[in-house]
C-alpha cells in the first residue's frame, strides 16, 4: 500500500484548511507504516494560474512549515514539493502522448474554472489533470484520498494508466484506488454559516487563522454568528440552523467526538455557555500548532532542508518508474 496526496501552496492557512485536509493527512500517517504515505506541495500545479514568484516561494515554505507544525513527521512520511522532483514533469510529458483531448475537455473543473474564457486560459490549466495523473502514477500509488471534486481526475489517471499499459504492452502502472476515509468536515465561515471558511473572505473575523493568538481566537469565537435558541439533544435538529450547526461541527472535530455527542453534552444550553467552551478547546488544540509554526517560520532554512530531504526520498522512489516509462515508449535511458 502506498498513499499519495498533494496540496497547492497557499499562505495564511486557517482552521478550515486544518480540519478539512491537514488533520486527515496526519491521521493517515499515524495509521500506516512509516514510508507508506507521500505528501507533496503542488507548486507546479500553482503555475496553472498567474503567480508572483516571490509569493509562490514564500507560500511553499509556509505551507511546508504548517504541515510540519500540524504533525506531519518527515521521519514517517515523505514530504516534498513537486519542483524538487523533475520526474513529475517528465512523466507528465510522456503521459500527454497517451491522454486524449476529449478526455480533458470533459473535465468538469476545466469547464468551471475556464468558463467562457477558455481561449485565454493557460495550457497548464487545461492539461493539469495529466500532471495529476503523473503525480500519482510516478510513485505507483495504490490509494489516493479524494474529495468529491477530484474523483473525476482519479478516474482519468486510471484511464491513462490503462491505456499506457495496453498501448505499450507493459504492466507498469497499477490502477490507483480512491481512499475512502471518514468524510472530512466542511468548515463554514464564522460570519455566515452558508459560506465556506476562506482566506479570500474580506473579513478576518470570518475565520480562525492558524497563526492567531489565544486572545484573537477567543474573540473570534465569542463574536461568531449564532442564534438565540438553546442547543437540542439531536444534531439533526440543527439542519435549519446553519451557524449553530457549524459551531457544533467545529467543536466535534477539535474534540474528536461526533456532532451528536456534542449536542448531547450541551443540550439545553445556549451559546453563552457553548462559545467559551469552544474557545477554550480551540486554543488548546491550535495554540501548540501556532507556537510550532511560528518557530518554524523563524527557521526557514530548516523547513527547506526538510523538503530537500523528502525530495531525495521521492526522487529515489520515482526514478525507476520514470526509466521504465521511457523504455516502454522507446526513449533511450
Amino acid at each position: 500500500m502506498r498513499v499519495l496526496s498533494g496540496i497547492q501552496p497557499t499562505g495564511n492557512l486557517h482552521l478550515g484548511n486544518y480540519l478539512g485536509a491537514i488533520k486527515q493527512w496526519v491521521q493517515m500517517q499515524d495509521a500506516n507504516p512509516a514510508g507508506t504515505c507521500l505528501f507533496f506541495l503542488a507548486d507546479l500545479h500553482a503555475l496553472s494560474q498567474p503567480v508572483v514568484a516571490a509569493e509562490l516561494h514564500a507560500n511553499t515554505i509556509e505551507m511546508a512549515a504548517t504541515l510540519l507544525a500540524c504533525g506531519i513527521d518527515p521521519a514517517r512520511s515523505v514530504l516534498f514539493n513537486q519542483a524538487r522532483v523533475p520526474a513529475h514533469s517528465e512523466l507528465a510529458w510522456l503521459l500527454g502522448g497517451t491522454a486524449r483531448m476529449g478526455w480533458l475537455n470533459r473535465m468538469t473543473q476545466w469547464k468551471d474554472k475556464a468558463g467562457k474564457s477558455g481561449e485565454t486560459q493557460s495550457v497548464d490549466l487545461f492539461t493539469y489533470p495529466v500532471l495529476q495523473a503523473a503525480d500519482v502514477l510516478l510513485y505507483k500509488a495504490t490509494h489516493v484520498p479524494v474529495g468529491h471534486d477530484q474523483k473525476q481526475h482519479l478516474e482519468l489517471a486510471r484511464d491513462i494508466a490503462t491505456k499506457f499499459n495496453t498501448d505499450f504492452g507493459v504492466e507498469l502502472f497499477p490502477l490507483p484506488e480512491p481512499l475512502i476515509s471518514k468524510e472530512a468536515p466542511r468548515i463554514m465561515s464564522l460570519r455566515d454559516g452558508t459560506a465556506k471558511m476562506s482566506k479570500s473572505d474580506p473579513s478576518d473575523a470570518s475565520r480562525i487563522n492558524l497563526v492567531d493568538s489565544d486572545d484573537t481566537i477567543a474573540s473570534k469565537v465569542k463574536k461568531a454568528k449564532s442564534d438565540a435558541d438553546v442547543l437540542p439533544e439531536a444534531f439533526t435538529d440543527l439542519e435549519q440552523r446553519a451557524e449553530a450547526k457549524n459551531l457544533v461541527t467545529i467543536y466535534a472535530v477539535l474534540a474528536g467526538k461526533t456532532p451528536q455527542e456534542v449536542t448531547a453534552d450541551f443540550a439545553g444550553k445556549g451559546f453563552g455557555a457553548f462559545k467559551p467552551a469552544l474557545a477554550d478547546l480551540a486554543i488548546a488544540v491550535l495554540g501548540p500548532i501556532r507556537d510550532r509554526l511560528t518557530a518554524l517560520l523563524d527557521d526557514k532554512a530548516a523547513v527547506s532542508a526538510a523538503l530537500a530531504e523528502g525530495a531525495a526520498k521521492a526522487n529515489a522512489i520515482a526514478a525507476p518508474t520514470l526509466r521504465a516509462a521511457q523504455a516502454a515508449v522507446g526513449l533511450h535511458v
